[in-house]
């Protein structure tokens, strides 16, 4: 494919580079490019912090693994910095920007000159905050400089053979929480074995559980909504989900949509 081999070309020339590696399809494509053009000189770097789920930290493990790629993993708590906490608009932006700097940091130990990211052309049309800071530390995203969309890096991780070239999106957990609402690690963890319970119960590939207090708002992929309509096993989610703490289990009848948070 024409896009690969300019992706590929894309990194020819930029030394030792760190590639931020999330655990999904986007800088999975990135990394596999990296590796492919750099061979040692491309390292992947994941971030196990407080609002990576499990599911995609070990994803990040796995692909890493499968690209062949020197894998990094740093820990750090982003629940420490209290402009993150607080959870406004710039959520993200705080996020994101104490993301770069670790990586920068991390750029310094292994020599790399560049660091890139797995955002995609698609990715500019939400509203973003955390782009502007990653742009602001001189991250790169290679996807969004060859204006290849999320459709076409899923045609590129197909074409290569990649495990999860159809893994559905994902965010990190604290974007269940509405802004405005401070973000806890109790939360947290709550949203994400919410988000277990629903997969293993219905068999879901895609699901967000927004966090409203006492309200557990259920999304799952538009074309797996009819995977839900199993009355014994919607009583189950009921019974597990109050076990979690939740009043009330509620069923987006919509389904998933990206960025529904950013419209309430």
């Amino acid at each position: 494919m024409k896009k690969i081999d300019e992706l590929v070309n894309w990194f020819s020339d930029k030394g030792r580079v760190i590639v931020a590696l999330s655990g999904g399809v986007d800088s999975a494509v990135v990394a596999y490019a990296a590796k492919k053009a750099l061979d040692g000189n491309a390292i992947a770097v994941t971030a196990d912090y407080k609002t990576l789920s499990n599911e995609e930290l070990e994803s990040a493990r796995k692909i890493a693994e499968e690209i062949g790629i020197k894998h990094k993993i740093i820990e750090y708590s982003e629940l420490e910095n209290p402009d993150f906490v607080k959870n406004d608009e710039r959520r993200c932006f705080h996020c994101r920007n104490e993301l770069a700097i670790h990586l920068l940091e991390v750029a310094k130990q292994e020599n790399a000159k560049l660091i890139v990211d797995g955002t995609n052309a698609d990715d500019l049309n939400d509203f973003r905050p955390g782009i502007v800071a990653l742009r602001q530390n001189d991250v790169r995203s290679p996807l969004v400089e060859l204006a290849i969309t999320k459709g076409e890096v899923r045609q590129i991780a197909d074409a290569l053979n990649l495990s999860i070239f159809d893994k559905p999106s994902n965010a990190c957990l604290a974007s269940r929480i509405p802004h405005g609402i401070e973000v806890t690690n109790d939360k947290l963890k709550r949203i994400e074995q919410a988000e277990m319970v629903v997969k293993r119960l219905f068999g879901v590939k895609q699901v967000r559980v927004r966090d409203h207090g006492e309200i557990a708002r259920i999304e799952v992929g538009k074309d797996e909504r009819h995977l839900l309509f199993d009355s014994k096993k919607l009583d189950a989610l009921d019974a597990e989900l109050k076990k979690l703490g939740y009043r009330f289990v509620a069923i987006e009848a919509s389904g998933y949509k990206t960025g529904n948070l950013n419209v309430i």
